[in-house]
């Protein structure tokens, strides 16, 4: 009764009342939906079997190679989206604001790494801490790559067996992440490695066709060594592994006498690369009474359009190869 009494003895207004019933139904509503938001955070880092709707894995790629890679092992089960589009170069990109966006939306990050995307290496780094961030050649046998221990060639896909290597780590991560898929990434993954055998192949056969005296391949910076071991193709260029580096008068001077003691007819430029350099090359064979023309435009750093034959990774090797044998042979 005494509790009775207080009540009846202190009342509250009918408008405070009113008032703090309001507040208090507004609170349960913000809660509700802060924990929605809190879990939906949570869910984009868990294995995609925890998903009530099965979701495709959002995945962000670099280039076009790496995307490539990803959607023939992932197949439906990923959605991937690739930053540097055709014609970019990788050595030379910088993020944009829309780039972090789609990097922080992510449940999966691939790369391709040996520092081929030098310029977001530290943001691959802060970004590994709190998400898989994966650089697919992180698993190649060092003695399978060109260079030294701090300074090895990232231009890995150049030779179609190696780069068929890499599918293994595209391969372990999206089963780690989707356990209840993990014998649909194995089966397209055994596919896609008997597609790129096929393709090392012919890529043998085609280039073998040319007299090993022409096969010489010039162009604009140095991304075909791993080709050239694979395909017994002597390789030249002007620049560096880099675009980063500087082609000096020197090194345009010493390459001009190589293809003028050689009679080396054509040379190549580069989709994703300036012909600059390239066209004082060709300059200096003409004053020495050489002439040289452009063998074609070559896919080094980056594929062709979406939507093309070169648009793929298997579609890009084969158009370089095709190109390189018109002009040589």
């Amino acid at each position: 009764m005494s509790g009775l009494r207080s009540q009846t003895h202190y009342p509250l207004p009918v408008s405070r009342r009113l008032a703090l019933f309001v507040i208090a139904i507004a609170g349960l509503i913000i809660s509700g939906c802060s924990q929605s938001a809190d879990e939906q955070a949570r869910a984009a880092s868990v294995p995609l079997d925890k998903f009530a709707g099965g979701r495709p894995i959002r995945v962000v790629c670099t280039t076009g190679m790496v995307a490539d890679l990803v959607r023939n092992v992932g197949g439906d089960r990923v959605h991937v989206e690739q930053l540097m589009g055709e014609g970019v170069d990788p050595h030379l990109y910088k993020s944009s604001p829309g780039d972090l966006s789609r990097l922080d939306a992510a449940d999966v990050i691939f790369y391709s790494g040996l520092h081929l995307e030098g310029k977001m290496a530290e943001l691959f780094e802060r970004i590994a801490a709190r998400k898989r961030t994966i650089a697919v050649t992180a698993n190649l046998a060092h003695d399978r790559l060109i260079g030294d221990e701090n300074s090895h060639d990232p231009h890995v896909w150049m030779d179609v067996a190696l780069w068929s290597e890499t599918t293994q780590t595209v391969l372990e991560t999206l089963s780690e992440f989707d356990p209840t898929h993990a014998a649909e990434y194995q089966s397209r993954q055994s596919e896609y490695r008997e597609q790129l055998a096929a393709l090392d192949q012919e890529c043998r056969a085609k280039l073998a066709a040319i007299p090993a005296e022409r096969r010489v391949l010039v162009t604009a910076h140095d991304a075909f060594s791993y080709f050239g071991r694979a395909y017994q193709t002597e390789v030249r260029a002007i620049q560096g592994i880099s675009t980063e580096s500087e082609a000096g008068v020197r090194e345009i001077n010493d390459l001009v006498s190589f293809l003028v003691e050689r009679k080396i007819k054509a040379v190549f430029v580069e989709t994703s690369v300036s012909d600059r350099n390239i066209q004082a090359l060709i300059e200096g064979c003409q004053s020495r009474g050489h002439r040289v023309t452009i063998g074609g435009a070559l896919y080094s750093d980056a594929m062709g359009a979406a939507g093309t034959p070169e648009g793929t990774y298997i579609g890009m090797i084969r158009k370089n190869v095709a190109t390189i044998v018109d002009a040589l042979k």
